[in-house]
C-alpha cells in the first residue's frame, strides 16, 4: 500500500481521535512514513492504527501509542534522547525529527541492522543506533534529557533513572509481560522522582542480555 494523501489524512485523523494533539508530534508523524518500517506480509497494513509483527518476535507499536508516548515525553529541539528498544526504528525516526540527538539501543542485532538501513536511506543524521543491553542504558552518553522505553519493565529501571538529567522525563511501560501494563511518565526533580500514570498499554517485556540472532 502506498501513502496517498487520502491515507495520510485518515492516518492523522486516527491519531487525533486517540488523543495525539501536539502539533509538533503530529508533524513529525506525518513526515515519517510508517510504511518504510513494515516489511513482508503486513506491509499493506502499515497505515492502520494497530501493532504489527516484525523480526525477532517483536512488534512495531500502533501509531496512536507511538504518538501518545512521544507527546508525553515533551521533547524539545535541544534535547538528547535515549530510546531503549529500537524495534523497527519507527519511534526513533520520529524522535529524531523533534530532538537534537537520539540514541537508540536494542538487544537484537538484526533489528538494529534493518532499522539502520532505513535511517541511512532517509539520511537521518542525528540518530545513532546501537546493539546492546538497553536495560543498563548507555552510560557513556549519559545523562539524557529524555528517555523512552518501548518494552515493559516490572519497575522503572534504576540504571535508566540514574542516567536521566534532573529536570528530565522518562516514559516507560510498567507491569508484568503477560498482563496489561501501565504507561508511566517519570519526572526527575532536584527533590526526587514524580510519577504519572498515563494509560494502559501492552508491550513485549524488557529483557536483559543480547538476543541470539546474528
Amino acid at each position: 500500500m502506498s501513502l496517498t494523501p487520502e491515507i495520510q489524512m485518515q492516518f492523522l485523523f486516527a491519531l487525533r481521535s486517540k488523543g495525539v494533539t501536539d502539533q509538533q508530534v503530529l508533524g513529525a508523524m506525518e513526515a515519517v512514513d510508517r510504511g518504510q518500517f513494515v516489511r513482508g506480509l503486513f506491509a499493506d497494513r502499515a497505515y492502520e492504527d494497530m501493532p504489527l509483527p516484525i523480526s525477532c518476535g517483536q512488534t512495531i507499536s500502533q501509531p496512536s501509542v507511538v504518538g501518545l508516548m512521544t507527546q508525553a515525553l515533551q521533547v524539545s529541539a535541544r534535547d538528547t534522547v535515549l530510546e531503549v528498544g529500537t524495534g523497527s526504528g519507527y519511534q526513533a525516526a520520529i524522535l529524531a525529527r523533534l530532538a537534537r540527538r537520539v540514541y537508540t539501543i536494542d538487544r537484537h542485532a538484526r533489528l538494529v541492522r534493518e532499522a539502520r538501513d532505513v535511517f541511512e536511506a532517509q539520511s537521518i543524521a542525528n540518530l545513532t543506533s546501537l546493539v546492546g543491553d538497553g536495560s543498563f542504558g548507555l552510560p557513556e552518553q549519559a545523562p539524557f534529557d529524555r528517555i523512552i522505553v518501548t518494552a515493559a519493565a516490572e519497575d522503572p529501571p534504576g540504571p535508566l533513572l540514574a542516567q536521566l538529567k534532573v529536570g528530565g522525563i522518562m516514559v516507560v511501560p510498567v507491569g508484568q509481560s503477560d498482563h496489561v501494563q501501565s504507561l508511566i511518565r517519570v519526572h526527575k526533580t532536584a527533590d526526587g522522582l514524580e510519577y504519572d500514570e498515563l494509560r494502559e498499554v501492552r508491550f513485549v517485556p524488557l529483557l536483559e542480555g543480547l538476543g541470539k540472532d546474528t
